[in-house]
């Protein structure tokens, strides 16, 4: 992965984070919890779509792929850190 296309992975996974943070009503966990829910969220996000046949086409697929599985992130977080 060349350093380019690292910060573009970064920094979709930043805003993917920030944005399902404000989605969920959530404060947020700062710059690098909110990259880290945004990078694991694309993961979960790609699975996601990719089990219901969805293609995430180009950046804005990419993106909203890393919102959607960043939002189920933290709907999880929150339902275990209430258990």
């Amino acid at each position: 992965m060349t350093a380019g296309a690292l910060l573009i992975f970064l920094l979709i996974g930043l805003a993917a984070g920030w944005l399902a943070s404000r989605i969920m009503g959530s404060a947020g966990f700062g710059i690098i919890g909110d990259m880290v829910v945004g990078v694991v969220g694309a993961f979960i996000g790609g699975w996601l779509f990719a089990a219901m046949g969805v293609v995430a086409v180009g950046m804005l697929g990419v993106f909203i792929a890393a919102v959607v599985g960043a939002v189920v992130l933290l709907a999880i977080l929150r339902v275990v850190k209430r258990a």
